[in-house]
C-alpha cells in the first residue's frame, strides 16, 4: 500500500511554497495533515482548537475535514507567519489569534474542546494540563514531531520522554504512540 496524500486541501500548495520562501523549517508533514483531516471529520459541530498556526498548513487540513457547524480557533505568536495564513484562509469557520498559545489556554472555558492539535510548546511542553483540562469527554488530543527531527534543540529529546512519560501516567486518556511520519500520539478523553 502506497503511503502517499491523494487530495491536497485548497490553497495548501500555495501555502507551502510562500513557507519555504521564508526559510521557516517547521513544516507540517502531509501524513500528520492528511490524519487531522480524518479525525477532524468524526466531530461534527465541534470546537476545535489548533496550538501553533504557523504558515496555516495544518490549519488548512483541519478546515478541509470539519463540517460547517464546526468552530476552529488557532494560535501562534508569529505575526508574520500568521499572516501567510491569513492571506488564503477566507472561512467563517477560523478565528486566528495572534499571542503567546498559554494566553488563549488560560482564557478559554475548561471542558469546551472536542478536538486539540497541539503543534506548539504551548499545550505540549508547558500548559499542558490546562490544555488537556479543555477537552471534553470524547475529546480527541493529537500531537505530533515525537520522532527524532533534525530541527529539535539540544535536550529536546528529553522533553519529548517526559511528555510521553505523563501522558502514558494519566488514567484519564486512552493514547496511541504511532511510530509513523513525524511521530503521533493520539488520545482520547475518557
Amino acid at each position: 500500500m502506497e503511503d502517499k496524500v491523494v487530495k491536497y486541501p485548497k490553497y495548501f500548495i500555495e501555502i507551502l511554497n510562500e513557507t519555504k520562501k521564508t526559510g521557516f523549517n517547521q513544516l507540517s508533514d502531509e501524513k500528520v495533515g492528511a490524519l487531522l483531516r480524518t479525525l477532524v471529520a468524526t466531530k461534527k459541530n465541534a470546537n476545535i482548537l489548533e496550538l501553533g498556526t504557523g504558515t496555516g498548513l495544518s490549519t488548512v487540513w483541519l478546515l478541509d475535514g470539519m463540517d460547517e457547524k464546526s468552530k476552529l480557533l488557532t494560535v501562534d505568536n508569529d505575526e508574520n507567519l500568521v499572516n501567510i495564513a491569513k492571506k488564503y484562509i477566507d472561512d467563517k469557520r477560523v478565528e486566528f489569534f495572534v499571542e503567546n498559545g498559554e494566553d488563549l489556554i488560560t482564557r478559554l472555558e475548561v471542558n469546551s474542546i472536542d478536538f486539540i492539535f497541539a503543534d506548539t510548546w504551548p499545550g505540549k511542553y508547558n500548559h499542558l494540563e490546562e490544555t488537556l483540562d479543555l477537552l471534553k469527554s470524547g475529546g480527541i488530543y493529537i500531537i505530533d514531531d515525537m520522532l527524532p527531527q533534525e530541527n529539535w534543540p539540544e535536550g529536546h529529546e528529553e522533553k519529548v520522554k517526559n511528555l510521553i512519560e505523563y501522558l502514558d501516567n494519566r488514567d484519564d486518556l486512552y493514547c496511541v504512540k504511532m511510530n509513523w511520519a513525524t511521530g503521533v500520539i493520539v488520545c482520547s478523553k475518557k
